[in-house]
């Protein structure tokens, strides 16, 4: 059994089809050294242990300690390229004959030798094969090889990466180091025992610490700050207001005795950079940081600014130093956020009373206050009220300062809900009937008050472990999960000279720092003291001066701060789109350019830019074809180039053109391509080589490809063959082809990021496509991927409808550029996987030429260092990027999190929700990197060890039955819901590309739509009611309760919506009531329900108003459009369907009750 292990950093793993992510090496099985954390306190113990560790080979990516070399600045404009002599242009109607009939290449087809397999299943579904303890056994007793994770540590390196043949052009600012892109050997096999690399030594870790400057020492601590069962609990003293706290102690610990006298203990230092694994071990000479631009030096004093590798803000005024100009406050940012998302009522990020012209919150929106959708709506009401300037108590414990008063809150004092013990095979009806909320966190009210809304960034587990070892009893995943760029309808943007930020880890300023009196404040992350700047003295809020605690900046967990000019080496780039289409026989078939042609018309005063957006056209079969739209020509010029083998721009300067100089011309364009092609009989599609054109015309500037494709690629570069073989869709056995078939389009990408290029696909095909291999484009370049099967503009009315509506959403949304994101933490813990579409271009930063909205990402986390002396730890993502308006701008949000020292507080601060999201991205990189069995194995141990552990050590009366804590009692469920999820089920016949864009989704969306994929919500709809609604823009919308996923919810005498995230299904039952069918379907019988309806008809009556206001508010909860399928006991889709019956029984998969005795059967051995 193949027992691969996780790591989803790019270029740590082997060769992923699909995105999001992970981003790993596509030609092979081999992983590159990691460039990941490791442990150096805690090591975890292996059940897969290997014979031998897996050598580290030479890789593209420095693996040990933090290497502060940035790449050469991605900022710079790249020289320009060469131009070869145009061809005279033709008038665009008239399409001049094709030149020489290029020739073929074979398409490159380096299929990855498979690992390891199971052996082929059996016909009937067997209980999954695991052991009875699969993570963490005890190492005397022999354990078979289950596959399972190791949750919270680096994964090791494994092998030599593929070779990089074509350094990348221009100032390729990040992916490849130059001295290792030269061809390497091939990898080792994977045998089984190479295969289990865990015991591989993990790379030396990246330490979040830094040196500690002379200042007040840690001081003494308890362990832990909660009393034990049956212990009264201190009494907690009200607050007194005080503008600050004079000798307020240390964040962290509460002062249990006299502070230390002489020295503080010294922290870790960073330890200096070691080079890339290369022959000589000179490490290189400090290069340009890649937004900072000063060089790094490796040995800077703990007075000076650390301008780490690639770090995300550099600034060269450092806050406390350098000039202090004037304030220039700005307002709450509403335009900038796009169409607001509706959100939560009555919450306002950074709600202030009076506000100067800095800080004003304009009102937000009238639809700003409607309701969330269920599944949305209930994460944030812990949150619900605006957060209130605090108060610091005089001498006593302040909002970002935890004290023995804490154990007042102490989970063990009574057992609270979240740990009531649920026998899971006695209580049927789990569900609630509303959505979930996230867990708040066991943190002071006053605290709580301004923690980061869990839309935006949450926690696996809101109570933090203080050991790696207790993590590893818990055997729960560490994780985080983040929806950074999210649109907010209330966002407090700050315009300041000096942005305040920690010294020594360059941590932005935020609410959980500790003011030790009003010119010095303590590092949440790494303890440092720093000065309080001059500027941040005046409180722009109040207007009055010494106040620096009542900043909105140490008022709000997210904010965003317009960067001054040395977070900046080049000019900001324009907004520039280049759009890539498909003009194949195949493409004008499906008549998608119609739908796009008139989309674009119709948006094209909507794309985000300014006075400097430009716009370009390329179009493709198999010739590429550009477009002159150069001002001052009476119509667009078309210039073929049909040498595809070597690619040239035939008028550099005159195919990206200014839009607003050059709009009518645009605009001839797009009414005329859908005729110019009407006729073509071209059925060949040269992919690859448009992709080079489009990545020699962004180059220069950077911007955005969006690519629209219909087929197989099929000649030149990038060519593809077909790889399904339509008979092993519904196997029971391993799924063949979910890695890429070549590293052209992973390699591509890379060139592409580093020019600050991000490219969109658009798939609309009936055919496959391999997405597995076409997938990579996006995923390393920080795009998105969008799939239309069966697309068709007369035969699939749904789909073209869902394409318009996502296209509108595509071309308006807001849009960040040449963006970089990196993820801080407390000292202690460390980040060592991440998920997601980006390129990692150091350790811990993420390229992200592009950021969108709509993109999620998640990251694995270990802790390293006991966190024994401290009461929270706090995690900050810091997203630097460009506006369209051409604003640099700079998105924090902040989280704080309690620490705890026993298994029942970690398990009652367990988020399912952000467990399943997590551990679904886990098993799309498991699937590629071992096997789908693999992936789905290591799922259901995950269930079994995390309900094993809280039965043996947080049960004190052992009962019968599978028992779980209520906060865990939908973990069961939601792991047969991802073992039946289109990404991972075995056994339903299953199109090798739908399964592909499902693991997609799974690691790029955000969790809120995430989850609708892995478990859909059921509603009846026949019946609905006013009761309970809900009043948004003087529309009712009824809120029925949410049903099981089982048959037995069905009744043929109602009607029921399925909400499955990408898609609806109203499944109308035999006996519907006449009443229904008529007022809200418009037909007089259930017979007369039409096969391939897809509209519900606008009927005048209340029941179609009720039914279409609910479908419509659930769809405007997310950025993607659902198309709604009605379906009847005799639609072709009622398969579908009923595949989403999570806890029936299929003839391939386990039913819910079955699962549960599995479950029960694996723990009681």
């Amino acid at each position: 059994m193949s027992t691969a292990g996780f790591n989803s950093q790019n270029g740590t793993g082997t060769g992923q089809a699909y995105a999001n992510g992970p981003s790993q090496n596509p030609v092979a099985l081999q992983q590159l050294p990691g460039v990941s954390y490791g442990m150096t306190h805690q090591p975890t113990y292996n059940p897969m242990q290997a014979k031998a560790p897996a050598p580290p080979g030479p890789g593209l990516y420095p693996s040990g300690a933090y290497q502060p070399i940035p790449p050469v600045s991605s900022y710079q404009p790249g020289p320009p390229l060469t131009s070869y002599p145009a061809p005279p242009g033709q008038p665009l109607l008239t399409r001049p004959p094709l030149g020489i009939a290029p020739s073929h290449t074979p398409p490159q087809s380096a299929s990855p030798s498979p690992g390891p397999r199971l052996p082929p299943a059996q016909a009937t579904p067997p209980p999954p094969a695991v052991s009875s303890s699969s993570y963490y056994p005890n190492p005397q007793q022999p354990q078979p090889m289950a596959p399972s994770w190791q949750y919270n540590t680096a994964p090791p390196p494994m092998g030599p990466p593929a070779s990089m043949s074509t350094p990348p052009r221009g100032p390729v600012g990040n992916h490849v180091n130059p001295a290792s892109s030269a061809t390497l050997p091939p990898p080792p096999p994977l045998s089984s025992a190479a295969a289990a690399y865990s015991s591989a030594p993990p790379p030396a870790h990246v330490s979040h610490s830094a040196t500690q400057p002379p200042g007040p020492g840690m001081p003494p601590t308890s362990l832990h700050g909660y009393t034990q069962p049956g212990t009264a609990p201190p009494p907690v003293n009200p607050m007194a207001p005080h503008k600050y706290q004079q000798n307020r102690p240390p964040y962290g610990p509460p002062t249990t005795g006299p502070p230390p006298t002489g020295p503080p203990p010294a922290m870790k230092p960073t330890p200096p950079p070691t080079g890339p694994p290369m022959a000589n071990a000179t490490p290189p000479a400090p290069k340009p940081d890649a937004q900072c631009g000063a060089a790094v030096n490796s040995t800077l004093s703990p007075t000076e600014p650390d301008c780490q590798e690639g770090d995300i803000e550099c600034p060269g005024t450092v806050a406390g130093n350098g000039p202090q100009a004037p304030n220039n406050y700005n307002h709450v940012d509403n335009k900038m956020a796009g169409p607001p998302q509706p959100g939560p009522p009555g919450r306002h990020l950074g709600h202030y009373p009076s506000l100067p012209p800095g800080y004003q919150n304009t009102s937000a929106p009238h639809n700003a206050t409607s309701p969330m959708h269920p599944a949305m709506q209930a994460a944030t009401q812990p949150y619900t009220q605006a957060p209130q300037p605090y108060q610091q108590p005089h001498g006593g414990p302040g909002p970002a300062q935890l004290s023995p008063s804490l154990a007042a809150m102490s989970l063990q004092s009574s057992t609270p809900e979240a740990l009531r013990v649920v026998n899971l095979l006695q209580e049927r009806n789990l569900l609630p009937p509303t959505p979930i909320p996230a867990p708040a966190p066991c943190l002071p009210q006053d605290l709580q008050k301004l923690n980061c809304n869990p839309e935006v960034f949450r926690c696996t587990l809101t109570s933090i472990p203080q050991t790696q070892s207790l993590l590893n009893k818990a055997k729960m995943p560490l994780g985080l999960l983040l929806h950074p760029f999210k649109d907010l309808s209330q966002l407090p943007v700050v315009t300041s000279s000096t942005i305040v930020r920690c010294r020594s880890c360059r941590t932005y300023i935020n609410p959980f720092v500790s003011f030790l009196d009003q010119r010095r404040w303590k590092c949440n992350l790494c303890y440092r003291v720093n000065d309080v700047p001059e500027e941040f003295m005046y409180n722009p809020v109040s207007r009055s001066y010494g106040e620096p605690h009542k900043r909105p900046e140490v008022q709000n967990a997210t904010i965003e701060f317009i960067a001054p000019s040395e977070y900046m080496l080049r000019p900001p780039q324009p907004a520039v789109y280049l759009f890539v289409l498909d003009v194949s026989h195949n493409a004008v078939e499906t008549g998608y350019l119609n739908v796009f042609c008139q989309s674009l018309l119709e948006n094209i005063n909507a794309l985000p830019g300014d006075s400097r957006t430009k716009v370009g056209f390329i179009t493709f079969d198999s010739t590429i074809h550009f477009y002159n739209l150069q001002e001052g020509l009476s119509q667009p010029q078309m210039l073929i180039v049909s040498d595809i083998e070597d690619i040239f721009l035939p008028t550099p300067d005159s195919l990206l053109v200014n839009l607003n100089e050059c709009k009518e011309l645009v605009q001839d364009l797009l009414k005329s391509l859908p005729n110019l092609f009407e006729k073509t009989m071209e059925t060949q599609s040269a992919l690859g080589s448009a992709l080079q054109a489009a990545f020699k015309l962004l180059s220069p500037t950077g911007g955005r490809m969006s690519v629209f494709q219909t087929q197989l690629p099929n000649l030149g570069v990038g060519a593809l063959q077909s790889r399904e073989d339509p008979n092993q869709r519904a196997s029971a056995k391993d799924i063949q082809h979910l890695s890429p078939a070549t590293d052209f389009y992973k390699k591509l990408a890379l060139d592409c990021s580093g020019q600050q290029v991000a490219v969109d696909l658009f798939l609309l095909s009936a055919q496959y496509c391999d997405l597995a291999s076409l997938g990579c484009i996006s995923r390393y370049s920080a795009g998105s991927v969008y799939y239309y099967p069966s697309y068709h503009h007369q035969h699939n009315p749904a789909q073209v409808e869902r394409f318009q509506k996502d296209l509108k959403r595509y071309l308006t949304r807001k849009i960040g550029f040449e963006a970089v994101m990196r993820i801080r933490c407390t000292k202690g813990l460390s980040i060592h996987t991440f998920h997601g579409n980006f390129f990692v271009r150091s350790t811990d930063l993420l390229s992200l030429p592009n950021v969108n909205p709509d993109a999620g990402f998640a990251v694995q986390m270990s802790i390293e260092e006991n966190l024994d002396e401290m009461q929270v730890v706090s995690f900050q993502a810091a997203l630097l990027y460009t506006s369209s308006k051409g604003e640099r701008r700079i998105r924090v949000h902040t989280l704080c999190l309690p620490v705890v020292s026993s298994l029942s507080d970690i398990f009652s601060g367990a988020d399912v929700q952000a467990i399943t999201g997590l551990l679904a991205c886990m098993a799309v990189d498991r699937s590629v990197t071992a096997s789908l069995s693999d992936a789905r194995d290591a799922m259901t141990n995950a269930a079994i060890d995390s309900l094993t552990s809280y039965r043996q050590s947080v049960l004190t009366i052992q009962q019968p039955g599978l028992l779980a804590p209520a906060c865990l009692r939908l973990f069961p469920l939601f792991i047969l819901a991802l073992l039946k999820q289109k990404a991972f089920r075995t056994g339903t016949s299953t199109r090798l590309d739908d399964r592909v864009f499902a693991m997609c989704q799974l690691k790029y969306q955000p969790l809120a739509y995430a989850m609708l994929m892995i478990h859909p919500a059921l509603y009846r709809v026949d019946d609905l009611t006013d009761e309970g609604a809900l009043n948004i823009n003087e529309r009712t919308i009824p809120q029925p309760r949410v049903l099981q996923l089982s048959v037995e919810k069905l009744s043929r005498e109602g009607a029921f919506l399925m909400d499955a995230g990408i898609v609806m299904y109203l499944w109308i039952g035999r006996n519907c009531h006449p009443n229904f069918l008529t007022q809200v379907l418009g037909v007089p019988s259930y017979a007369a329900v039409p096969d391939n309806l897809y509209l519900l008809p606008e009927l005048d009556t209340a029941e179609s108003q009720r039914t279409r206001a609910f479908i419509g508010w659930l769809r405007d909860q997310r950025p993607f459009y659902p198309s709604l399928h009605v379906i009847r006991d005799e639609s072709q889709l009622k398969a579908s369907f009923m595949q989403n019956m999570i806890e029936d029984r299929t003839e391939s998969a386990l039913s819910y009750y079955e699962f549960l005795l599995h479950l029960q059967q694996q723990i009681s051995k």
